[in-house]
């Protein structure tokens, strides 16, 4: 990898360890999974890293292994489990109505 990558790499996981910049992080990649459907998975994959999987493992009680491959590009995670893993990092699911401009 190369020095840019890293410190970019660096900088990300730093930074989404802030529980209101991971929302932010967490909703857009929502609102622009119509383009991409493995965009939250991968932005969510992202925020758990920053946590730490050995440490979210152990917050949740779900397999370290089993939350790699939860949020993998083919990973199709339980509402439980995704509860879970949100949970453990201070977050939660939300459904909200519209705007009219939308």
């Amino acid at each position: 990898m190369s020095n840019k990558t890293n410190n970019y790499q660096q900088h990300l996981m730093k930074t989404l360890k802030d529980p209101q910049i991971a929302v932010e992080y967490l909703n857009t990649a929502l609102e622009e999974e119509v383009e991409d459907p493995t965009l939250f998975l991968r932005a969510l994959k992202n925020v758990a890293e920053a946590w730490g999987f050995t440490h979210l493992s152990e917050l949740t009680g779900l397999d370290r292994a089993g939350i790699y491959k939860m949020l993998s590009e083919t990973g199709n995670p339980r509402l439980s489990s995704l509860h879970s893993l949100l949970d453990a990092m201070g977050l939660k699911l939300a459904i909200v109505q519209k705007s009219e401009a939308a």
